[in-house]
């Protein structure tokens, strides 16, 4: 499982450039979907070790519905939380590479099955409080210093990196602290990356004005795309006008499907919000990659790529 993925002669930034490309859709969403599991700890990256067949079926399925990326099952995967279940550093490092090649191998049978279009992988790089468990991804402001989160994030950083993903989606970042210490942390890897802010209305979940989070990615030349993920649908308008004034960089946005988790019950609750004349205002809005997080799947990632084919 090892090569570059067929037909996409063409880069990721490339294509950014050329026009709106389709994301994938939850991960979690889609193996849940299959009837695993994901109650650990380790959330689906425990099926990189367990699973590897289920996580290039999920990925697979995001290829077969539309999607033009599909984002790694490493967003939960850290060296620090495979050593809580007793993997050593060279397994973890296995493992965070697999999720690269896993990815690669469903692009792959997507083609077999008669897919065409050029198919790209993103490395999922999830913040420090994914690892955690605890949701605090959802807060930030984890008491942690810039330097000691870049010291977090670096090694995993480099790994992906090496396992040559066409993008690093530096994803569901709740503050600026962490943001600062990912942009550190990506220089000198060369492979360019996205950086994505988990928000709540027009700032980060810390509470940061989005204006000045995106800022931070303006003069980062790794960065080749800034938007928001894991948020509601409704967030996303704000965003993308603030990303693309303050950064003049391509935006991604894919958000939830608009139902809010309750942790207390571990159920989500409320209805789905997630629209194709919303799909139709990001695009004309200036969003350049388009998906969706939690409880957005096949279906939705459809409804994406045909809204998107018609605009």
């Amino acid at each position: 499982m090892t090569g570059n993925t067929p037909a996409a002669s063409t880069s990721l930034v490339e294509a950014l450039a050329a026009g709106t490309l389709v994301l994938d859709g939850g991960m979690s969403t889609q193996l849940e979907s299959a009837g695993h599991d994901l109650s650990d700890e380790l959330w689906s990256a425990r099926l990189l070790a367990e699973r590897p067949e289920a996580v290039i079926e999920a990925h697979l399925a995001y290829f077969m519905a539309g999607a033009n990326v599909a984002i790694t099952a490493s967003y939960q995967a850290t060296f620090e939380g495979f050593a809580k279940r007793g993997i050593d550093r060279a397994e973890s490092a296995r493992l965070l590479a697999l999720s690269v090649e896993l990815a690669r191998e469903a692009a792959r049978q997507a083609h077999d099955e008669g897919i065409v279009r050029p198919l790209w992988v993103a490395a999922s790089v999830g913040p420090y409080g994914a690892m955690l468990a605890d949701g605090s991804e959802y807060r930030g402001r984890y008491g942690l210093s810039v330097d000691a989160l870049e010291r977090f994030h670096r090694p995993r950083l480099e790994v992906l990196a090496a396992a040559a993903p066409d993008v690093l989606a530096l994803e569901t970042v709740p503050d600026t602290d962490e943001a600062t210490a990912l942009l550190r942390a990506v220089r000198g890897l060369g492979v360019p990356a996205w950086l994505s802010y988990t928000v709540d209305g027009d700032r980060t979940r810390a509470g940061q004005p989005l204006d000045e989070a995106f800022a931070l990615a303006a003069g980062v030349d790794e960065v080749v795309a800034v938007g928001v993920n894991c948020c509601a649908p409704g967030d996303v308008d704000h965003a993308i006008g603030t990303a693309a004034r303050v950064t003049g960089k391509p935006v991604v946005v894919y958000p939830n499907s608009g139902e809010t988790w309750d942790a207390k019950a571990r159920t989500w609750t409320g209805r789905a919000t997630f629209t194709t004349e919303q799909i139709k205002a990001w695009h004309d809005a200036g969003a350049h990659l388009i998906g969706g997080c939690c409880r957005v799947g096949p279906r939705a990632i459809t409804s994406i790529a045909r809204t998107l084919a018609m605009v």
